[in-house]
């Protein structure tokens, strides 16, 4: 797993995938951190995505660099852990500037556990799997 969160570190930036009712949406997110095998992201409660999330948990988040990628498919879950929050807010100047202070009642932390990883490119070789 050190592998891909390694590679999350280097390219941050990827799609998540939710439910709308049914029908998939995909859109721009960013990773944030691990911490003790979760994966963290976090998003505005005002935004549709959020909603999303809290009615259907299951998600997938893809990152690419080159023509390798990793694959993260998991269940969310909220937290309204402060130092959590501020982990985050530390982490990035943009999430920072958006929501100012982790006590922003709109600011929402998620993490993605129960889950697996699968790292793989166009090289032919054979992806790697890994459980979390």
């Amino acid at each position: 797993m050190r592998d891909v969160i390694e590679f999350l570190k280097e390219s941050p930036v990827g799609a998540l995938a939710t439910l709308d009712g049914g029908r998939a949406r995909v859109r721009p997110f960013q990773f944030m951190l691990e911490e003790a095998g979760a994966l963290w992201f976090c998003t505005s409660s005002q935004k549709k995505v959020y909603s999303q999330l809290k009615a259907s948990s299951e998600v997938e988040f893809l990152a690419s660099k080159g023509t390798a990628w990793a694959r993260i498919s998991g269940e969310v879950s909220f937290s309204d852990d402060l130092a959590m929050k501020e982990r985050i807010l530390a982490s990035s100047d943009l999430v920072r500037s958006r929501y100012l202070e982790a006590s922003n009642p709109v600011f929402a932390v998620f993490k993605i556990e129960h889950g697996t990883a699968v790292m793989a490119d166009f090289s032919g070789r054979p992806p790697r799997t890994y459980a979390f």
